[in-house]
């Protein structure tokens, strides 16, 4: 993917894209998430970032539709979610592809779903495959391919369903540094070009600020929103000079004193 120039978001308050309203999530006695609340700007990538156990993923997993709330409600675009939507993709740790498919017909496989035509179908997922640097291994197997490679054909199918919100489950945990990294800067690269809202759960603090217009700092559970950082200064600067942005490296030390006493 090109190198973009990250625009500055714009001023004034954002439209909200989703918003967690008093979200309450019990499995018996165990409180994950208490009355926590947290609104998601349109067009913006929020991380979700706390020690391990906070709840990140069960909250991703309520927006998504995937769990139920015990109390609150999750509302997109003003519509409360009562299940799995087509407003909403999900782009997995784990890869989830289908072993026994090529990369073309997992990038189509949401589409197929839906009843799209196969003509149509894999023209949309021919697109997203090249987008996302995959072109020329339309016809391979999953076992063919890197973990980064295939973690590449679970953003593509994610993208190919052209959801308003795409939530990012640790997406770029199981591949090795070099390719987090670009993993990272194509990430940027995605959210200034495709016009959705990211939601995208991460441990690392480093990664977090880099590509984040927004970081919600989670509390141990029960959890809770403890604070909420925007360094929205980074927007602005090429993606090559943001690790050596001095407000990079104060946020990284600012989010760091926050979550250190929480760390075992």
């Amino acid at each position: 993917m090109a190198m973009p120039q990250i625009k500055p978001v714009e001023s004034g308050a954002p439209e909200i894209a989703v918003s967690a309203k008093n979200i309450s999530k019990n499995y018996g006695d165990v409180e994950a998430l208490k009355d926590l609340t947290l609104e998601f700007p349109k067009g913006q990538l929020t991380s979700l970032l706390g020690p391990s156990g906070c709840g990140k993923t069960t909250l991703l997993k309520i927006i998504a539709g995937l769990l139920e709330p015990t109390s609150g409600i999750v509302e997109v675009n003003g519509k409360a979610v009562t299940g799995p939507g087509p407003d909403r993709a999900f782009v997995f740790q784990d890869f989830a592809l289908l072993p026994w498919a090529s990369v073309l017909r997992n990038v189509a496989f949401g589409l197929e779903l839906r009843g799209v035509g196969k003509s149509e179908r894999e023209d949309i997922a021919a697109k997203y495959i090249k987008d996302v640097g995959l072109g020329g291994f339309e016809g391979s197997f999953p076992h063919e391919l890197s973990g980064g490679m295939r973690q590449r054909v679970g953003l593509a199918r994610a993208l190919s369903v052209d959801a308003e919100v795409l939530l990012m489950d640790e997406p770029f945990s199981a591949v090795d540094e070099q390719t987090r990294r670009k993993f990272q800067e194509d990430l940027l690269s995605l959210v200034q070009n495709e016009n959705k809202t990211f939601i995208f759960v991460t441990h690392s603090i480093e990664e977090a600020v880099y590509v984040s217009d927004q970081i919600a700092i989670l509390l141990p559970r029960p959890s809770r929103v403890s604070d909420i950082i925007r360094p929205s200064d980074l927007r602005t600067k090429d993606v090559d000079n943001i690790r050596r942005d001095p407000e990079y490296l104060d946020t990284v030390d600012r989010i760091w004193a926050l979550l250190r006493t929480y760390v075992e």
